[in-house]
């Protein structure tokens, strides 16, 4: 027997404002309509960490599956809308319908591999190299939510870019620049447009 999950449009963020909090209970999970989210965690020191960027068609929440509260907080990085859905509901449907929970184990497990990339990243190469597959990570995501995979807002900050990669923003900058100079990409304020595909990837 088939349930219906329902569905509704969260009220639209402002850059800056919280989807939810770290430590909040798991009431509802969300897909991403429009705009861009930030995931980030406190460090033991208060510092701010970001670990993810989430873009329209991507789904936020599964953190807090393991505990039942979340692990960290989400913020619009700038004017955003989501769609939200009760984790009950969730879990009633995929008893029901085990093709929509083999669905929500990939999802999971896309989410896990740009986590273990991203450590990949930083713990293995240089800061070029990391800034390069972080283009390509996006660029392919893009690809797969449907949009343009050449051509795309970064809607983070280079400090925020820097942060998410463990590097300065400085050293971000620097290294934009020098990937404009040498043509692997051409950007247009918060515009990026990949022109050397093969030369970026390395």
């Amino acid at each position: 027997v088939a349930m219906d999950i329902e569905f509704y449009t969260s009220r639209p963020l402002h850059k800056g404002d919280h989807l939810f909090r770290s430590g909040d209970p798991l009431s509802s999970l969300y897909a991403v309509r429009s705009g861009s989210i930030k995931l980030y965690i406190h460090s033991n020191d208060g510092d701010e960490q970001i670990i993810g960027f989430y873009l329209p068609g991507e789904i936020i929440g599964l953190d807090g599956m393991e505990h039942n509260s979340h692990s960290c907080s989400a913020v619009a990085l700038e004017t955003s809308s989501s769609c939200t859905f009760p984790y009950t509901q969730l879990t009633d449907v995929c008893k029901k319908i085990p093709a929509l929970q083999d669905q929500m184990f990939r999802l999971m497990g896309r989410e896990i591999s740009y986590e273990n990339k991203l450590l990949l990243t930083i713990s293995k190469k240089s800061a070029e190299e990391r800034i390069a597959t972080f283009l390509s990570s996006l660029s392919l995501r893009f690809r797969q939510l449907g949009f343009s995979a050449d051509e795309f807002k970064l809607s983070m900050s280079r400090q925020e870019i820097g942060n998410y990669l463990g590097l300065t923003i400085e050293t971000v900058s620097r290294i934009f620049s020098r990937f404009q100079k040498k043509e692997y990409i051409a950007i247009d304020r918060k515009y990026i447009q990949i022109l050397d595909r093969p030369s970026l990837e390395g």
